[in-house]
């Protein structure tokens, strides 16, 4: 436990929103602990934001510089802000994500591989992908200060939520430059 303390010690600590300077200046493979404003969304809130966007709606959440996790957290216990909430497969988002980057996305977090397409957007909107810890989600869940639900209440967990976390532990999986830590085996 010593050893984990003092790497996460040793991580980058940024706070959000990103400038596109700092997401610029992050490499695939790097550990950082972000804290700030996340939002969780997961396909189907994904299919009504690119919905919205197509039919010129108001979306639930201003796009320009958010950071989205790919997660549908469990109810919270007493007490808590959250229950559970791991990263889901964010290969599940790849047809809706170069939409949102182009309307301002600028990270996203998850976890798994991404397809051709994602990383070309990636690269194209200077974004960025994090790749979260899979297995902890409840772990992670002490990472999160507060939690409310902003849209689609009708989709359960999968809803999008506002959450403000503190040195929640992420890896950089895909650079703006499009450095992958899932093709280059010299990354990590």
């Amino acid at each position: 436990m010593q050893n984990f303390n003092k790497k996460v010690k040793d991580m980058k600590k940024m706070q959000l929103p990103l400038s596109k300077g700092e997401i610029g200046k992050l490499k695939a493979g790097e550990q950082v602990l972000l804290s700030g404003v996340i939002y969780t969304a997961r396909d189907q809130a994904h299919k009504r934001m690119c919905a919205a966007i197509s039919s010129r709606a108001k979306l639930p959440i201003d796009l320009n510089g958010a950071v989205i996790y790919y997660c549908g957290p469990t109810p919270p216990r007493k007490g808590k802000a959250i229950g559970a909430c791991g990263p889901t497969t964010s290969k599940r988002m790849d047809g809706f994500t170069p939409l949102l980057l182009s309307k301002g996305l600028s990270a996203m977090i998850g976890k798994g591989s991404r397809s051709n397409r994602v990383i070309d957007a990636i690269k194209k909107y200077k974004a960025i992908y994090f790749i979260a810890p899979a297995g902890a989600g409840a772990y992670l869940a002490l990472r999160v200060k507060k939690s409310k639900l902003i849209a689609y209440k009708d989709l359960g967990p999968e809803a999008i939520y506002r959450l403000e976390v503190e040195d929640f532990p992420v890896i950089v999986g895909i650079d703006t430059k499009g450095r992958n830590i899932y093709e280059d085996n010299t990354i990590l």
